[in-house]
């Protein structure tokens, strides 16, 4: 008798992008714990039981529901790996930084669980959503400088995929070098002036875990002539929709992005009259996947 392949049933996603993939991959069913910091889609909180933050997890309820797979990602989460590993339950971590990376995460989860096809879909529907960002993008006639913020003190500059997608969305992100670096201690910013003296033209903050305090960064010693201050575009991007590394960022959080940019181009005049409209992201959570055509 020849052999079937076999594909994971019970799946446990210790981060929430594995979560959102498999919602919009329509196999939500195969997810039997997630993080207790997920909220998109909304309605995976009252779906499905909450095992873990996101560096400590119930390892006794995780192993307790038998789960087949467990995803996990970075570093971060490798004590938790090796807890589940040594209970014999099979673990995969993903370590997505970059655009590239969060797409290449969607193409191995739905090869993990047999869905290939499903999985490329939802990669062609990304990537094309993108182009239409770069596209938009491109009727600005002044590139803004941007700096992201992900957290204050100290001063952290935006991770790489953010990076990207500021790019994407029309602006130059002024901590390019910063931004290829993976972990966040090596992306301080030591001279608070350094922010200053690259003059973003757009401020945005997301510190994870904490609300964004604009008044408290146009206080900042020496920032008062910074262009984002002295014209009022000192923004908060919510963490949940851009420092998620999967469909998050790809979809409402790059819209967040532009959003503000396109704002910062037609207050400046720097955004052609001929620039297509900013639409909704259709692939946004909250959404029904049931009806989805590629299913």
């Amino acid at each position: 008798m020849t052999p079937v392949a076999t594909y994971p049933e019970r799946i446990v996603c210790l981060t929430e992008e594995t979560t959102e993939t498999l919602y919009l991959l329509g196999e939500e069913r195969r997810i039997v714990g997630i993080s207790g910091f997920t909220v998109r889609p909304p309605r995976a909180r009252k779906e499905k039981p909450r095992v873990c933050a996101f560096t400590s997890a119930k390892i006794d309820v995780i192993v307790a529901l038998k789960p087949d797979l467990v995803l996990g990602f970075s570093d971060l989460q490798a004590d938790i790996a090796a807890a589940l590993i040594r209970h014999g339950i099979p673990v995969h971590v993903f370590n997505q930084r970059s655009l590239g990376e969060i797409l290449g995460m969607i193409a191995t989860l739905g090869g993990l669980i047999g869905c290939e096809t499903r999985a490329l879909a939802l990669i062609g529907q990304l990537t094309a959503q993108l182009d239409a960002v770069r596209e938009r993008g491109a009727h600005l006639v002044r590139r803004p400088r941007v700096y992201f913020e992900e957290w204050d003190e100290p001063q952290i500059a935006g991770i790489r995929w953010v990076s990207e997608l500021i790019g994407l969305a029309g602006g130059e992100d002024c901590f390019p070098e910063l931004a290829m670096q993976s972990l966040g201690k090596d992306r301080i910013i030591a001279d608070a002036l350094e922010v200053p003296r690259r003059a973003p033209d757009i401020i945005l903050g997301c510190w994870c875990g904490k609300k964004f305090r604009p008044e408290r960064v146009c206080a900042r010693p020496g920032w008062a002539n910074v262009p984002a201050v002295e014209q009022g575009f000192v923004r908060e991007i919510a963490a949940p929709i851009i420092l998620q590394p999967g469909p998050a960022a790809l979809t409402d959080g790059v819209r967040a992005l532009q959003q503000v940019i396109l704002e910062w181009g037609a207050a400046t005049g720097n955004l052609r009259a001929d620039a297509p409209a900013l639409r909704p992201s259709a692939a946004s959570a909250p959404r029904d996947t049931s009806h989805w055509s590629a299913r």
